[in-house]
């Protein structure tokens, strides 16, 4: 981008495509903000469409569901037990600490391996060539239904973002054994991604006012409060789909028991204050080249909301300039939530076709899911 202007541009493509009357398209440094900071702008442009006249209700102010209600996800330990709780409940807790220290060592070893180049994952169709971020990125995406990733959710008691890594997983696989030609009753391959996670004390979408707020105690600040972990992805062909889910409610749970979030951004931020961007960007460079995948969802706006009078009937985010070939960007909208795939042009000259494995893994875990809710309710 020209840095002798502002880091940021807005573009109006005033055509009609197939969902829509024209297009509006925002292009923005990375280093103004993350996905929260803007997506909370985004949300301060808008009016909802029901009463163009007020601001659109944040996700953050809705009710949460009665099973969480008093509760919050952490990445770490859980609060020491009440004295009345007993010994034995104490000794469990001191057990769940010392496997978050084990967890830790071993989530931050792995990740400063990956950064040295010691580490890399295996060669596949996924995998980028050299100098990829530099190379044309072709920005696809497609809405699915919301109702069907909550569906999926309530069946097996787990969460939004473990059903869209375990849809990932499968739609990858369908992918893999397709363009590759190898035999899908090998054993499983683990692929990795590295997922970016806000680490702001107050998680979920807040009003741009407040993120605003000056004070250096502000826990919703804008800006780019952000961790990284790496993820897990497993290319693999289950004769169940829920088990693409199960698998990766297990990997998201193991990766909440561990401070990996926090040590990476605290480190990040060190390094950069201690040798500058630079060094640090180089090194962060390094270890995105030696994952596959760059992974990351966001919640948007729980009604349609208009921008300047026009409906908005989708919000596709994306990025380019980092060195996966695939990156892919989980956005919901009201009830839709869209997959929106940034792809090396020349590598993936067939993208439409893995946005078609999203769908269809997404219809074959919901209907698996129906049935084993049939299964379950006649027994």
């Amino acid at each position: 981008m020209d840095k002798s202007r502002p880091l940021w541009e807005l573009h109006i493509l005033d055509f009609p495509t197939s969902e829509a009357a024209s297009a509006a398209v925002f292009r923005i440094n990375h280093a103004l903000g993350d996905g929260t900071s803007l997506i909370s702008l985004l949300l301060a442009c808008t009016r909802s469409a029901t009463d163009p006249k007020t601001l659109p209700v944040m996700p953050s102010a809705m009710p949460p569901p009665a099973r969480l209600k008093g509760r919050r996800r952490v990445y770490g330990a859980s609060p020491p037990p009440a004295r009345s709780a007993g010994a034995m409940a104490f000794v469990a807790w001191v057990l769940s600490c010392v496997l978050l220290a084990w967890h830790t060592i071993v989530d931050v070893v792995s990740f400063a391996a990956l950064a040295l180049d010691l580490v890399r994952d295996p060669r596949t169709v996924f995998t980028a060539v050299k100098g990829v971020e530099f190379r044309r990125k072709r920005l696809v995406s497609r809405g699915l239904s919301l109702d069907d990733v909550k569906h999926v959710k309530n069946v097996l008691g787990c969460t939004v973002n473990d059903v869209l890594v375990g849809v990932t997983s499968a739609a990858l696989s369908r992918y893999y054994f397709r363009k590759s030609g190898d035999d899908a009753t090998k054993k499983d391959v683990c692929l990795r991604s590295l997922l970016m996670v806000n680490v702001r004390s107050t998680p979920g979408i807040q009003e741009l006012a407040q993120m605003m707020e000056p004070s250096k105690h502000n826990g919703v600040k804008w800006g780019n409060p952000v961790g990284q972990i790496i993820l897990p992805f497993y290319i693999a062909m289950y004769d169940d789909p829920l088990e693409y889910v199960r698998k990766a409610k297990k990997v998201v749970d193991r990766k909440k028991h561990s401070l990996e979030v926090i040590v990476t951004h605290g480190i990040g931020k060190r390094g950069t204050e201690l040798f500058g961007t630079k060094v640090s960007g180089a090194i962060f460079h390094r270890m995105v080249s030696n994952t596959t995948v760059a992974f990351s969802n966001m919640i948007g706006p729980v009604e349609q909301v208009e921008f300047y009078g026009h409906r908005v009937v989708y919000i596709a985010p994306s990025v380019c300039g980092n060195t996966s070939a695939l990156t892919i960007h989980w956005q919901s909208y009201a009830d839709t939530i869209r997959v929106v795939l940034a792809v090396d042009d020349s590598q993936f000259p067939d993208c439409h076709h893995l946005l078609d494995d999203f769908a269809e893994s997404l219809k074959l875990i919901r209907e698996a899911a129906s049935a084993h809710y049939q299964e379950a309710g006649n027994s």
